[in-house]
């Protein structure tokens, strides 16, 4: 029992180290290390739905929450809102939330069902102005590269999304046509 307690102190010693710490936020080989074993793990509760459904509900709360603001902003009605999982009858698939909508138009298609995508300024946001006030330890190193991973990861849209998103062929056009002007003014 003492060695394993002399290990962890040792342990404890070296990752409390300011050339440790430090080599924890300037490496990038650290960041792709930590995101990868953060979605191992992540994977491995797959095997569970409630598991599965605890290790993903902030970052579902914070993928539905931007389908229902937007879809609220631009009059596509929201109609439920949930975070709880469940099986979907057709693919076998589990579908972790999801928001419906009463009045999905070709104007308001692509932005409800794309929504999720604003949450990549934010998670730029965090990392260029509160990144510098992380605490300059290990876990705040960890702690922070989970928070990245679960924003970044849940800004992706999904399946049902993309198709959502491009039901309405007047939308595509009026968006595409948005978009070029945006890039032409550019």
């Amino acid at each position: 029992m003492e060695t394993l307690a002399e290990a962890l102190n040792r342990l404890s010693f070296f990752f409390g180290r300011n050339d440790v710490v430090e080599s924890f936020f300037n490496n990038r080989f650290y960041t792709i290390l930590s995101v990868v074993l953060l979605m191992r793990m992540k994977y491995a509760a797959y095997r569970s739905m409630w598991l599965s459904a605890l290790v993903n509900i902030p970052g579902t709360i914070l993928h539905e929450t931007m389908h229902f603001v937007i879809g609220l902003f631009l009059n596509a009605r929201p109609c439920n809102f949930t975070i709880f999982p469940k099986k979907d009858a057709f693919t076998g698939d589990y579908v972790m939330g999801s928001v419906g909508f009463r009045n999905i138009t070709f104007y308001n298609a692509i932005p409800a069902a794309l929504a999720p995508l604003l949450l990549l300024p934010l998670s730029f946001y965090i990392n260029r102005y509160l990144l510098p006030f992380v605490p300059h330890t290990v876990l705040g190193y960890i702690l922070y590269v989970l928070l990245q991973t679960i924003i970044i990861e849940n800004a992706v849209p999904s399946r049902a999304d993309f198709k959502i998103a491009f039901s309405f062929p007047h939308g595509l056009l009026l968006y595409g046509i948005f978009f070029l002007c945006l890039i032409l003014m550019l």
